[in-house]
């Protein structure tokens, strides 16, 4: 099962960025220099990246388990990428060369 979990977008500051979103009603999840997540009260996402960020401009697919994303990034030939919030990761593209990450979370999933 997959489902949208954020977008992210740039931001030239993090900081100001989130809180405007945590004004707006959105939960902080997280906030550093360079990434920022805040979350709706569905859980979905709008991650802000930073000036220095090496993530591009996406929308991001969750799954469920560690296997569904190992099989999904071997069919795309993608390495797996790990992060600091713990999740595991791989970009790749959706309809017009979009970038899509898909993404577990397994504090959510153990």
């Amino acid at each position: 099962m997959k489902f949208l979990d954020h977008v992210a977008i740039k931001s030239t500051n993090v900081a100001a960025d989130v809180e405007r979103y945590r004004q707006l009603g959105f939960r902080v999840e997280a906030c550093f220099e360079d990434w920022g997540m805040v979350r709706d009260e569905h859980g979905v996402g709008i991650a802000l990246l930073g000036p220095g960020s090496h993530h591009p401009t996406h929308f991001a697919v969750r799954v469920e388990s560690l296997e569904e994303l190992e099989r999904a990034a071997a069919a795309e030939k993608r390495p797996l990428q790990h992060h600091r919030d713990k999740t595991i990761s791989f970009y790749t593209k959706g309809a017009e060369g979009v970038a899509m990450e898909m993404i577990w979370y397994p504090e959510k999933n153990e």
